[in-house]
């Protein structure tokens, strides 16, 4: 099996190629590139059995490869993203590895590939998918919001912010130093725009920050109820369906 590294971290690489050796002696490593240039050039001019692409190299996402050069050989994505993002990863490679990349992990890629080749199957690229992941790794989230103070108009750091919640068809900013303001967007919209590693959608009401979590509280039906700072409501609390999803936030 030939297969072509592109990584920009050495350390990662190095360990990536102690482990597929450890898995199969007989991998051949073709080259270990470092950049989209570079890895776009050496497509242009070789080929291989399979393809790891870390997805943010030092010039950009390896993503932008795909859009650069034809490439026929399956692909399993590397990065240190978290799963919110990796779903779009997916794409129409093998598999993708979260790092640090777990032996058994990659095992079970090479297996996926090896049961590929058997069938002589190559996964299509889907463009419309790829940009979409490229739009997910460079989305820039709110760093701000506007809020109107009596006759004045002023700006709240995202950073600043405890949680969002909704009451009586209005949506309110809650800060870290105990302010309430009313924002002019639903909570939905919030979501989209806050990034998901610092927030986290509990219910139809809140939208919490890690900072804002006092204490995490046991709850009725397989619930969890959380007490956030500053506020002493009730309804803080982190559906059933959630709860799985919202454990594994705070794990990240």
């Amino acid at each position: 099996m030939k297969v072509l590294l592109v990584e920009d971290e050495s350390m990662a690489a190095k360990r990536l190629t102690r482990l597929l050796h450890d898995l199969n002696p007989s991998i051949e490593i073709l080259a270990q590139l470092d950049s989209v240039k570079r890895a776009v050039k050496w497509l242009n001019e070789n080929e291989a059995d399979l393809l790891f692409f870390d997805i943010q190299l030092a010039d950009g996402l390896s993503f932008e490869i795909l859009e650069q050069v034809q490439v026929s050989a399956p692909i399993i994505f590397t990065t240190a993203f978290d799963e919110y993002a990796i779903q779009a990863f997916k794409l129409n490679s093998i598999d993708y590895l979260l790092k640090p990349i777990d032996p058994e992990e990659l095992g079970n890629a090479l297996k996926k590939y090896e049961d590929l080749f058997a069938k002589r199957e190559v996964p299509s690229m889907n463009m419309a998918l790829i940009e979409q992941a490229m739009q997910m790794m460079t989305k820039k989230y709110k760093e701000r919001f506007v809020v109107k103070i009596g006759e004045h108009i002023h700006t709240i750091a995202t950073n600043d912010t405890a949680y969002f919640f909704s009451q009586e068809k209005a949506t309110y900013l809650q800060t870290i130093e105990k302010n309430r303001f009313i924002i002019d967007y639903t909570l939905e919209q919030v979501e989209q725009l806050v990034s998901p590693e610092q927030f986290f959608r509990i219910n139809r009401k809140y939208l919490v920050s890690l900072d804002a979590v006092k204490d995490i509280v046991t709850y009725s039906n397989s619930r969890l109820r959380l007490i956030l700072k500053h506020s002493d409501d009730m309804d803080a609390i982190v559906s059933r369906d959630k709860v799985q999803e919202f454990k594994k936030w705070l794990d990240r």
